[in-house]
Order: structure tokens, then sequence, then C-alpha cells
């Protein structure tokens, strides 16, 4: 007979590759939806995270998850195309902040109405509970994966 904590365990394996499957499936569709305004996901990403206030490059880095020299170099990509520019930090001279131009702001509201027509059709077959839900649920999980973050090393966790 199985456990219940073996019972509850088996399901994580399995919503970790529906987790993958379907991040692959919104990168799909979010590199065509950058496409339409002459941009990749990754610099959406990072317009994006630089739109709400000033931030830096490591701090967009660490909203997005992602290596602060991999921001940078899309950064200074941004800014070479006039897409964004960096402005001085009263906080750390050596670390300014990246934020749009008149041309990032407008690619990215081009980007923005186009993902939200995806958003309109992706949502459309379900009920807005069972997306309250499935949001919800994923927090849940996020938090969960936090909680049992692993140490570093070769430990392995207790069965």
């Amino acid at each position: 007979m199985t456990s219940r904590r073996t019972g509850k365990r088996q399901f994580v394996p399995l919503i970790v590759a529906n987790v993958f499957q379907l991040a692959g499936a919104f990168r799909d569709h979010g590199e065509r939806i950058a496409r339409t305004a002459g941009q990749s996901q990754a610099r959406w990403q990072v317009m994006s995270a630089a739109s709400a206030e000033p931030k830096t490059v490591a701090q967009v880095a660490r909203r997005l998850g992602i290596t602060r020299q991999g921001v940078q170099r899309l950064a200074d990509l941004l800014v070479r195309e006039d897409m964004a520019e960096y402005q001085a930090n009263p906080d750390h001279r050596g670390s300014p902040h990246l934020i749009l131009t008149r041309q990032g702001r407008s690619a990215l509201a081009k980007l923005t109405a186009a993902a939200d027509a995806y958003h309109t059709a992706v949502a459309a077959p379900l009920s807005e509970a069972e997306l309250r839900r499935v949001h919800d649920g994923l927090k849940r999980l996020l938090g969960a994966v936090d909680r049992a973050g692993l140490p570093s090393g070769s430990q392995q966790a207790e069965e």
C-alpha cells in the first residue's frame, strides 16, 4: 500500500514536467509576440522589468531570475538602439538605473497589447475561478519549493 507521503510525492515530477512543457509553450508564443515589435522575448522581459520604476541591472536580473551579465548584455543593446538609457543612481554611483526611452516604452506598449490578445485567448476556455485556483496553487507550490531548498553540495533529501 502506498503511504500518503509517497502518494503526494509522486505528483511532483509530473508537475515539474507539466511546468516545463507549459514554460516552453509560453516561451514559443512569447518569441512570436516579441517579433511583432522587432524584439526577442529576453529583451521584452528586460524592458518590462525596467519599466515600472528605476532599477539597476542587478535588480532587473534578480527580478527575472537570470544572471546580471546576461541582463547587462541585453541592457547595453537596448541602450545602443535608443530603447533605454542609463541614468544616475543616487544610491550607488557605480550602478546606474536602466530607464526606458520613449521608443522603448512604445515598443513595450505594442508588446503588451499583443500579449493581452494572447492572454485573452488562453483564458477564454477557463473560468475565472479555475484561473485563480491555478494561480494560487502555483504560488503555494513556489513557496513550498523555496522552503524545501536543498542544501548545496551532494546532500540528498531525506526519504
